[in-house]
């Protein structure tokens, strides 16, 4: 991102609107927010990332003399417009969701205040960002959940889109939990730990397999993991293993981390009879780290099938969130400034989940006060304001009739919506990877067992208040009318 101008990293057809709007003297400030309409895998969650690169894209924009000569070659803009662009730079304001934090369908993730031209433009972009790391971060926390505890290590950028999907699929994956990378520039640019062990190709350019795990205990004395599936597990592979780990304690030299990874077969049986093998050696404390095309499916069904594996390395299937490819955020217009007052808009749809939500809206977290885990989201106008000793009354947009009141002062509202930019300065510090992880864990935490469960897990609830829902009733009807 740092030596790359991203600013014609947009649709063609952004452009194009930005010169109709800029013939027209379009400067009306405008509203959009960015969203998703359904999670991913079918959980009850997402978790949002990409924020972090949002930031970096919105500071850096600007059109150069490339640029600019590129366009005009197209002989589509003319140069009145091209002048304009010249000169072009951020004025407005984004708000969003915290990088870690969860979040559920329909509420702004994302939104963007500023002259339509700015917020035009960087539709494209910001989609991009978010929509491909939030999707990470989320499978990522899905399998870090199925691994109960056991640590989960990211390996998938040789099977990624690309080294830009494979470096912040990285980051977005130890966002969700992950313990660390293989990645090695993803490791360096954001400061998480770099993990790896070997590959069957060192075990297969030595002589015999006992060999080559001396020489890899010689390099690596304080983590010392050895792939044990090259020829034959249980026969070859595990008691040779064994046989190091003894050499090594004969001589004082046990590592302060080591162990075996199985990468084929049916893992489940061959980390009981190697977790057995081991233990019999007098190695109990040695870790069976698993791979082989895992997701969080089949990891939970390894484990009730009482496999012994201490951690896993998971590719494939994390980096591009294989059974569902695409989180499908989108970016919507949702108000428009006219005479200096926000006059809401409404997209509407014949099917009803694309209807959007109108007007310059914020979201507020509501949690149980005794538990603090979550009850809902509740979507409201941007000015409105609440008093937790008062009983809220919360009800199913669209299906009304089902309603919940929460007593006051049994729940606690926290505006989870924060500004990034005002009048085009960043007000806010991005934390490190790290801490994002820390937050995510502590996000996850907040929810119910019976929500992140990886099959039919209870939805949680993204309520509109009174206000935004008569708006938007209003909208309708005079659509209707």
């Amino acid at each position: 991102m740092d030596n790359r101008n991203f600013t014609l990293l947009t649709d063609f057809y952004e452009i194009t609107m930005m010169q109709g709007y800029f013939k027209n003297h379009a400067s009306n400030c405008v509203v959009f927010d960015l969203f998703y309409r359904q999670n991913p895998d079918d959980g009850a969650y997402a978790v949002c990332a990409g924020l972090a690169q949002v930031i970096d894209y919105v500071k850096s924009l600007h059109f150069d003399y490339e640029d600019i000569d590129y366009l005009r070659g197209l002989g589509v803009f003319d140069e009145d417009f091209l002048d304009y662009l010249a000169s072009f730079h951020f004025t407005g304001d984004i708000y969003a969701i915290p990088e870690g934090t969860v979040v559920f369908p329909r509420e702004p993730l994302l939104k963007v205040v500023a002259p339509i031209l700015e917020a035009q433009l960087v539709e494209t972009a910001l989609l991009n960002l978010i929509n491909h790391q939030s999707l990470i971060a989320t499978k990522a926390s899905r399998v870090c959940y199925a691994a109960k505890g056991g640590g989960v290590m990211e390996f998938g950028l040789r099977r990624a889109q690309g080294p830009d999907a494979g470096t912040f699929g990285a980051r977005a994956a130890v966002i969700g939990g992950c313990i660390g990378t293989s990645n090695v520039i993803c490791a360096k640019e954001y400061d998480v730990p770099a993990l790896g062990t070997h590959a069957h190709s060192w075990i297969m350019s030595y002589g015999d397999e006992l060999t080559a795990f001396r020489k890899y205990a010689e390099l690596y004395p304080n983590n010392t993991t050895l792939l044990v599936d090259t020829y034959d597990t249980l026969r070859s592979g595990v008691p040779n293993a064994i046989r190091v780990f003894e050499e090594l304690s004969e001589q004082n030299r046990m590592p302060k981390k080591y162990g075996i990874r199985l990468d084929s077969g049916d893992l489940a049986y061959l980390s009981k009879k190697a977790r057995k093998m081991l233990d019999d050696a007098g190695f109990p404390d040695a870790e069976i780290c698993a791979s082989s095309d895992l997701d969080e499916y089949l990891i939970d069904s390894l484990l009730s099938q009482g496999a012994c594996i201490d951690s896993w390395g998971v590719g494939t299937n994390l980096i591009t969130s294989k059974n569902t490819p695409a989180f499908g955020g989108v970016y919507k217009l949702a108000a428009v400034e006219i005479d200096g007052e926000m006059i809401p808009k409404i997209k509407l749809s014949e099917n009803p989940a694309k209807i959007t939500n109108p007007g310059n809206k914020t979201v507020y977290r509501i949690y149980d006060k005794e538990s603090g885990k979550i009850r809902a989201d509740y979507i409201t106008l941007a000015d409105e304001t609440f008093d937790e000793s008062e009983d809220l009354l919360l009800f199913d947009p669209n299906a009304t009739w089902k309603k919940t009141r929460l007593e006051g002062g049994t729940y606690t509202m926290k505006e989870i919506l924060v500004p990034i930019f005002k009048n085009g300065q960043c007000v806010y510090d991005s934390p490190s990877v790290m801490e994002i992880q820390k937050h995510c864990k502590e996000q996850l935490e907040t929810m119910w067992e019976e929500s992140r469960r990886l099959v039919n897990p209870q939805e949680v609830f993204v309520d509109l208040s009174d206000k935004l829902y008569e708006m938007k009733k209003e909208l309708l009807n005079e659509v209707g009318r």
